[in-house]
């Protein structure tokens, strides 16, 4: 029995100690004394682990959270930044080298110098044609090579993630590079394919809410339903219209840029009325200012349904939506799909002409 439990405890402290971070280095020409440690990237002041280095060697001891992206700082001018994960790392080599070091141990830190060797060049090679077209040095050739870097940017997100669903650094990959890809829902498929030791971590969480945000008003993505009032008290649906191509319209009497872009509206909608398309205005007219909504559809000929709440910036739909400024509109598909957005002047029929056809024009 005390053998068992002498076992029992012995496995626990050895399991206890694998679940910790372990960071073991001999570094050639490293000072006695020198100060070696870990830091958090997304926060500075996170000191993870350290240690005082002697006889060229040193041992640091941590406890991550969850994979992280740190920065190791060994003594000499430039940290190293990579990946660490909860695991017994050794680092070889000689003091200063930091691009020399041999790092073992850690499958993310493995992983990281892989992401590093592919993007690296790339990433440095786009910057480098941003700031020329910056710069005035326009020309069909270099937006060519933008275009052409841009796109093998997003190959070869899709062969890393596919190689690496269970690294963390796939996860911090996607965020990184979340705002260079407009197709949320491409987002999301390359975030489905990452497995939980991937994505439990922050960059994970991150992705999660903000491929969820996106989403709400993403092309391609279902327009959420809603109910709100007419300008007579009774609930209209946005479900209500399926079957119809619908420009679901934000604006509000008051917005002197949407008043500006209504008669735009107006044409487009007397073109099409007939060809299964509406309008669905949503305004964000003040309390108590009904008058103002009103007089103002009679004034521009808005002669469609229109809906609010009379609650200014708070009107519940245009919150749903995310709506931040005025004009804006969505143009939902028969099947409640978000076909386009932010259609303005003549890209909204122009966008219907290449959906529904174009009007024939009426001879005189």
């Amino acid at each position: 029995m005390k053998f068992s439990a002498l076992f029992l405890c012995f496995i626990s402290f050895v399991a206890t100690a694998q679940n910790k971070l372990v960071v073991k280095g001999k570094l050639k020409g490293l000072k006695d004394s020198t100060l070696v440690f870990i830091t958090d990237v997304n926060n500075p002041t996170d000191t993870l682990a350290k240690a005082l280095a002697k006889g060229e060697r040193f041992q640091m001891r941590g406890d991550l959270k969850e994979p992280a992206l740190v920065n190791l700082d060994l003594g000499a001018d430039k940290p190293i930044m990579t990946f660490l994960s909860n695991s017994t790392v050794k680092i070889t080599g000689k003091a200063g080298q930091t691009d020399k070091l041999k790092i073992t141990g850690s499958a993310s830190h493995k992983d990281f110098v892989e992401f590093q060797g592919i993007f690296d060049p790339i990433f440095k090679r786009l910057m480098t044609i941003n700031q020329q077209l910056q710069y005035g040095q326009r020309s069909d050739s270099l937006m060519e090579a933008a275009i052409k870097k841009r796109d093998t940017i997003q190959s070869e997100i899709d062969r890393f993630v596919a190689k690496h669903t269970s690294s963390p650094v796939s996860a911090f990959l996607l965020a990184a590079t979340f705002q260079l890809n407009d197709d949320v829902l491409l987002a999301e498929k390359r975030f489905d394919q990452l497995k939980p030791a991937a994505i439990n971590n922050m960059y994970g969480n991150f992705l999660k809410e903000t491929i969820a945000e996106a989403k709400i008003t993403a092309i391609g993505s279902v327009a959420a339903d809603f109910t709100q009032a007419d300008t007579s008290g009774n609930p209209v649906t946005l479900s209500s219209f399926r079957g119809k191509y619908v420009l679901l319209d934000f604006w509000a009497s008051w917005c002197g840029p949407c008043r500006q872009e209504n008669p735009n509206v107006v044409a487009t909608y007397q073109k099409f009325s007939n060809k299964n398309f509406t309008v669905l205005g949503v305004s964000l007219d003040r309390p108590g200012q009904k008058d103002k909504w009103l007089q103002a559809i009679y004034d521009d000929r808005l002669t469609w349904t229109h809906v609010s709440d009379l609650q200014f910036w708070n009107n519940a739909v245009a919150q749903q939506y995310r709506v931040q400024s005025i004009p804006q509109n969505f143009l939902i598909g028969p099947d409640g799909k978000i076909l386009a957005k932010n259609l303005r002047g003549p890209e909204l029929e122009n966008k219907l002409c290449e959906i529904l056809g174009c009007p024939e024009r009426k001879a005189f």
